[in-house]
């Protein structure tokens, strides 16, 4: 029987037995082990899904793959018997004679591939768009949300998660919010302007301005159906730029309405002074 063994580094994602770490506090709790006879609980007790699992070849000349079952136990147990196993996934095909070495060579390029993933970086939102007031609160968010992927990595089924972690608003006058972990909210209508959120800004001068928000997004993968595991980096995206032009207010007497005078001062119908 060939038992591959690994412990997960959380900081780097790399087996800390290939690393050597000797940080205990920075280290997952647990170890895992594909178990390559699909035991679900004990020496005795076969699986019968992985009598029924197929794990053809995945790519021409290449080997067909094995039915495993991953499984955890706590890594305070040196060399943890049966009876102290977990299974954590059900049956399900591993294509290396070897895991605990592809484990690690995926390990060591996962940032890499994270980095390459199409994530969709979001939208900027502002309120009111295009227009706002100088002097008066404009409230901006984004539409960033947790993405999923699944991809092939050296042979291997990985499926990858993308979440929104912070956020730095650059609102193009030359001041920024963040990095900060607030995305952001739509408010009504009738608070624009003279509602301050978390992530509002106030422009003390008129003119056009390019807004931009940078997104770091956290990511987590898991190899052929095994315990997630925590990606070591970020990836930084940031999102078009928006115009927002800033307008100023003024105030006069008039003598009536713009329905009973629509080219009275302030009116959509006037002429420009």
């Amino acid at each position: 029987m060939v038992n591959a063994t690994f412990i997960i580094d959380p900081v780097t994602g790399i087996p800390s037995t290939v690393l050597g770490t000797d940080a205990a506090a920075a280290e997952d709790p647990s170890q895992y082990m594909a178990d390559t006879h699909c035991r679900a609980d004990g020496p005795d007790t076969k699986d019968p899904g992985c009598d029924a699992l197929e794990c053809p070849a995945t790519e021409a000349n290449t080997e067909a793959g094995t039915p495993v079952i991953w499984k955890e136990a706590p890594k305070a147990i040196t060399n943890p018997g049966w009876t102290d196993w977990i299974p954590v996934t059900g049956p399900t095909c591993l294509y290396d004679p070897q895991p605990e070495n592809v484990l690690a060579n995926i390990a060591a390029r996962i940032l890499n591939d994270f980095q390459q993933l199409p994530i969709n970086p979001g939208t900027l939102q502002a309120q009111p768009f295009p227009h706002t007031l100088k002097g008066a609160p404009t409230n901006f968010y984004t539409t960033a949300s947790e993405q999923d992927f699944n991809v092939s990595i050296l042979g291997q089924a990985v499926h990858l998660t993308a979440t929104p972690a912070n956020y730095t608003y650059a609102f193009g006058d030359g001041t920024t919010l963040g990095p900060t972990p607030a995305a952001g909210y739509s408010i009504p209508e009738t608070e624009w302007l003279n509602t301050q959120t978390r992530t509002s800004h106030s422009y003390t001068e008129t003119g056009n301005y390019q807004a931009t928000l940078t997104t770091s997004f956290t990511g987590t993968y898991s190899v052929n159906n095994g315990p997630p595991l925590p990606i070591n980096g970020t990836l930084n995206l940031t999102t078009p730029a928006e115009n927002i032009q800033v307008w100023k207010t003024e105030r006069a007497l008039v003598a009536d309405t713009c329905q009973e005078n629509p080219n009275s001062w302030g009116c959509p119908g006037a002429d420009p002074k």
